[in-house]
């Protein structure tokens, strides 16, 4: 595995830890902007809105840009951002830096996966996808506990001070390690636009993005509120809630790497049984939320589904795309973040409604059971007809 791809895994470590990191700021931040804990959760959807539009946005305004160029940028106005969020009193601002950060992070990822892919060869696909989402589960062992820890002693503030220093080495390490080729190979005209939305919105990619879009709803809609869950329903201290998140942490980074070594062979299993084990999961934690061991079982086991699910789907969508080497890490990226959009979004509608801090638990099993309606429906509609030969991968 070359090691340019570790350095991009890197880059997303610092990036996946200001994603995630609200999931153990928001009391604090609603506490110091005035604001309600919906409204705080709604950062986390605001970033992932920006993530949604600025996927395919900044991959076609980068299309032809060197790679190292667009990443280094990408990622100095991620930095940028964040020292904004910190130095500012204003919830509108703190709301409009985390889209424009999200933006950033939406470019950096979608060249990142492309740039990942193209440095190894076909057997090795899923492992290096595994190594750049590999990023954001170290982000959840590592830097989301930490940043959960500095907002605890010195206030949420210092957290984005943190994702701003950290983000500094793999700006270094982007210009000592990444190739400064194109976006294509060299001497080859770039793919037609039209011809990649083509290949990206043809019926056997339109589930597979759907599906991935249900499965990260699911997995944002409960750690979005997995603090509040936490310290007011299962009863645990604040000082446990660091710990929650690395172990989360913990077993998202051992679904990626088992999914980084099976996603290329075995695909449509991985999903299906990743999926089928999340619907339960979900289902479990929000009934036994009122159990500090349980709870703390749980937790870590489903983000191994969650991310091992995830990747598994990521790598199905860059292997049924050869024919889009642009959009479809970005629509990827798109579909990923859609999910984080509405899952924060409707555990946020579940909370106000006053359904209790096991609602998002329970609004995550039911993404679940559509993801997995999506599934089935692919499957039923893709049954070969008599004579014909049943299909290798029926699911997406």
């Amino acid at each position: 595995m070359p090691f340019a791809v570790y350095v991009l895994g890197l880059a997303v470590f610092a990036q996946g830890t200001s994603e995630f990191m609200l999931s153990g700021l928001l009391s604090g931040i609603a506490a110091d902007l005035d604001v309600s804990l919906s409204a705080a959760g709604l950062l986390t959807s605001a970033f992932a809105v920006g993530m949604v539009v600025g996927a395919p946005l900044t991959a076609l305004s980068s299309r032809s840009w060197p790679r190292r160029r667009a990443l280094l940028l990408f990622l100095a106005v991620f930095v940028a951002v964040h020292v904004v969020g910190a130095l500012t009193p204003s919830y509108g601002v703190l709301l409009a830096s985390r889209f424009v950060g999200a933006l950033a992070n939406a470019g950096f990822w979608a060249v990142a996966l492309t740039t990942a892919v193209a440095m190894v060869p076909d057997r090795l696909k899923g492992r290096a996808t595994a190594v750049v989402v590999g990023g954001v589960t170290i982000a959840c062992v590592v830097g989301v506990p930490a940043g959960a820890v500095l907002g605890e002693r010195w206030g949420w503030r210092s957290a984005f001070w943190a994702v701003a220093v950290v983000s500094l080495p793999a700006v270094l390490a982007i210009l000592r390690t990444i190739p400064g080729g194109r976006g294509t190979d060299a001497g080859a005209a770039p793919v037609p636009v039209r011809d990649e939305l083509r290949a990206l919105t043809g019926p056997r990619l339109r589930p597979v993005l759907l599906m991935m879009a249900l499965v990260q709803g699911a997995t944002f809609c409960t750690f979005s509120y997995l603090e509040p869950l936490l310290t007011r329903e299962t009863g645990l201290g604040g000082g446990w809630v660091p710990v929650s998140l690395a172990l989360f942490g913990a077993g998202s980074f051992v679904g990626v790497t088992v999914a980084g070594r099976f996603a290329d062979a075995r695909p449509v299993a991985l999903v299906a049984t990743g999926m089928a084990a999340l619907t339960l999961g979900w289902a479990a934690l929000a009934l036994t939320a009122g159990s500090p061991v349980l709870a703390l079982a749980l937790i870590p086991l489903l983000g191994m589904l969650a991310f091992g699910t995830g990747t598994a789907l990521i790598t199905r969508v860059l292997g049924l795309a050869p024919g889009a080497p642009t959009l479809a890490g970005a629509f990827s990226t798109t579909a990923f973040n859609l999910g984080a959009t509405l899952g924060p979004w409707a555990g946020g509608l579940a909370l106000d409604a006053g359904l209790g801090y096991r609602a998002p638990a329970w609004v995550s099993a039911l993404l679940m059971v559509l993801a997995l309606l999506v599934a089935a429906t692919t499957a039923k509609g893709r049954r070969p007809r008599a004579g014909e030969r049943r299909p290798s991968a029926p699911v997406g």
